[in-house]
Formats: structure tokens, sequence, C-alpha cells
């Protein structure tokens, strides 16, 4: 499995400012950020899953949505995670 118990509590940990916080915006976008490059990893190597395909496009969706919203309420963490996560906007 890509996604172990140890692996999520790193990620929160590493985004939120707990460890337990795992509703925060930061830690949500780099869950996602984890997953939509596990799953396009996934589609370079099986291009005719289009499930996966779907479910990729719409998680990057759900990533955009909470981005947005990050943006609107506080623009300093929404450019200090795009910059730890590596993203383009």
């Amino acid at each position: 499995m890509y996604l172990t118990k140890e692996k999520r509590a790193e990620i929160f940990e590493e985004y939120s400012s707990s460890a337990t916080n795992t509703g925060s915006v930061e830690s949500q976008v780099a869950l996602f950020t984890h997953r939509i490059k596990h799953l396009t990893e996934h589609l370079k190597a099986n291009r005719k899953d289009f499930a996966t395909e779907r479910s990729l496009v719409l998680m990057v969706g759900k990533r955009r949505k909470l981005l947005n919203y990050l943006k609107r309420k506080d623009i300093n963490r929404y450019r200090e995670l795009i910059k730890k996560l590596g993203l383009r906007k």
C-alpha cells in the first residue's frame, strides 16, 4: 500500500500546525498532492485506466478548491504552502 498510517502521520505532522490537526487546509492539500503524484505515476504505466484518470481529475479539482479557499483567507499561508509543495501557482 502506498499510503501507510506512518506516511499519513508524517504528512500531517510536516504540513499542519500539529500532528493531530488533520483537517487543516495545509494538511489536506499535502495529502491530496501525495495521492495525485501516486496516481500520476500509475497512469503513466496504465494509460487506459479511465476510472483512475477520472479520480485523478476529481482530486485535482478538490485540491484546487482548497487552495482557492486558502488564497482568499490568508495569502501568506497560501504562498508558503505552494512553495513547500512545489506547485506551480
